[in-house]
């Protein structure tokens, strides 16, 4: 999930620019929670045990948060208490789609994390199972009732996209966690995120037209192409999350999502992250996710599996040539925005990029032609000719 738009609201000289051009986030509410409350305190002990398994899975913890989403709130976003001077805020989002749906779409080893966060990640690659684990499974069985919870730690490798405000995106690693359990007869997923280390420094970027068109331009530049921000060195110093997905809903036809979230980022040390920007990101993560997942254009695991399959066994020069053109395309559209200029530096290199990346990244454009949505990239020069 995206971390979000923050760096606009600074102080001195750099807040009256940015004040004029980008408008403020929405105002949140307040934190209806202390630093005491147990449900902060069973978020914390959460985040602990995806940081390390060691500290032991306290499933009480689970229930006071499945309990607290499903629970009927005044406010469904709000700010929440500092915890190790990372700000926080909760948001919450109901999705009209089926758990197993859900699940399908959502973890699978074969659909990548952009066909449900189109507007927040780049790209997200599923690494090497810590301790032991299995990785992601092709299906996941319910757990029944009274049944062990089912649990999945791995390390992620991840990229947001570009922020809306600043253009500004980063890199970074994370230890991930996903639990599955059985409340009271209804399917409950945690999902647990801890960034490992600082973030890589911040990158510019630009979103080409409509965010809601997923069309990204990457320099892989330093800094911020906001005029008087090209010279931030900009860093996510720490990233903690627990996101509870839960069967609701007649028929169980709904999943209800509540997500909290904590975030430290800035630059010189300094964190500059208030809550309203944090919301602001997870709507835009909400908008993008329940629209993929609600669409009847959505093609099914297999049929997404296939092209990814497909992706995944051209040969190195093939893919390395669909990524090049696809990353040209983006160029090319920047500067005809004006957004770049047609300087050397502005080329953007592949050589080093990650064969999961590039798949991932081509993938996206895959599920715009699916779902009807103006790509940058024909949908031929995009699919193997076998598709």
């Amino acid at each position: 999930m995206k971390r979000y738009g923050y760096f606009h609201l600074l102080s001195g000289i750099i807040v009256v620019a940015l004040l004029v051009i980008s408008p403020a986030p929405r105002a949140s509410a307040a934190s209806p929670f202390d630093g005491s409350s147990p449900v902060i305190r069973a978020a914390i002990k959460l985040v602990q045990f995806c940081d390390n398994s060691k500290n032991g899975l306290d499933e009480q913890a689970i229930a006071t948060l499945v309990e607290h989403v499903l629970s009927t709130k005044q406010d469904r976003q709000y700010a929440l208490p500092k915890s190790t001077d990372a700000t926080g805020a909760y948001y919450e989002f109901d999705i009209k789609a089926a758990f197993p749906k859900f699940m399908e779409y959502s973890y699978n080893p074969v659909v990548p994390a952009v066909f449900t966060k189109p507007s927040s990640v780049r790209y997200s690659t599923w690494m090497t199972p810590r301790g032991g684990e299995q990785g992601l499974p092709e299906a996941w069985k319910p757990v029944p009732l009274n049944g062990s919870p089912f649990i999945i730690h791995s390390m992620q490798r991840e990229s947001d996209t570009p922020d809306l405000h600043t253009g500004i995106y980063h890199e970074y690693d994370q230890k991930r966690t996903l639990i599955l359990v059985n409340y009271k007869g209804s399917q409950a997923l945690i999902s647990l995120t801890k960034q490992v280390g600082d973030s890589d420094v911040g990158k510019k970027g630009i979103v080409l037209g409509n965010d809601g068109d997923w069309n990204y331009y990457y320099s892989g530049q330093p800094g911020s192409p906001k005029t008087g921000l090209g010279w931030v060195r900009t860093y996510i110093y720490d990233y903690f999350s627990v996101a509870v997905y839960v069967e609701s809903g007649a028929g169980q036809g709904m999943v209800r999502a509540g997500v909290f979230q904590w975030l430290r980022a800035g630059w010189t040390g300094i964190n500059f992250v208030k809550p309203r920007h944090i919301l602001e990101g997870m709507e835009r993560f909400a908008r993008d996710s329940k629209m993929v997942l609600e669409s009847p254009r959505l093609p099914a695991p297999g049929q997404i599996g296939a092209v990814y399959r497909s992706l995944s066994s051209l040969p190195p020069p093939d893919l390395i040539a669909r990524y090049s053109a696809l990353q040209q395309t983006r160029l090319a559209s920047a500067v005809a925005a004006g957004k770049v200029g047609k300087s050397k530096e502005d080329a953007v290199s592949v050589a080093d990029t990650p064969k999961d990346q590039m798949i991932e990244e081509l993938m996206l454009e895959y599920l715009k032609t699916a779902l009807g949505k103006s790509t940058l990239f024909g949908k031929q020069a995009l699919l193997p000719a076998n598709m």
